[in-house]
């Protein structure tokens, strides 16, 4: 399978377990991995025969600035669900969600959460 990397992207989002995450917000960065089958892009040199990478961001910005939820396994499975929804093309997706810099005893720099989920799994 083919794979489209759409990476680095970054949003502000209230998403968090304590009150002042969710009243302050915080950064979040977002990876997607799509899989698909590129071969007609790559011969047509369409748009129309692949994902738009402009509206790739649109679906995941819908989710990290969008409903507050408490968990990054929460947003991280949102992404995946959106993208497949959205993107009749992709028959696979990889999604990483980074909290930078999250507000837990210690020092951390992040926490990530990754999955990987295949069509079918937008209408869980």
């Amino acid at each position: 399978m083919d794979k489209v990397y759409v990476q680095g992207m970054r949003f502000y989002g209230y998403h968090g377990a304590f009150a002042e995450e969710n009243k302050l917000g915080q950064r979040f960065f977002a990876d997607v991995t799509l899989e698909l089958d590129a071969e007609k892009p790559g011969r047509t040199d369409d748009l129309d025969d692949t994902v738009n990478y402009a509206e790739v961001y649109e679906a995941v910005k819908e989710v990290l600035e969008g409903e507050p939820v408490k968990l990054v396994e929460t947003l991280t499975h949102r992404v995946a669900q959106q993208v497949l929804k959205k993107f009749a093309i992709v028959d696979a997706v990889s999604v990483k969600v980074t909290k930078p810099d999250p507000p837990i005893p210690g020092h951390y720099d992040a926490v990530a959460v990754e999955i990987r989920r295949e069509r079918g799994f937008e209408t869980s």
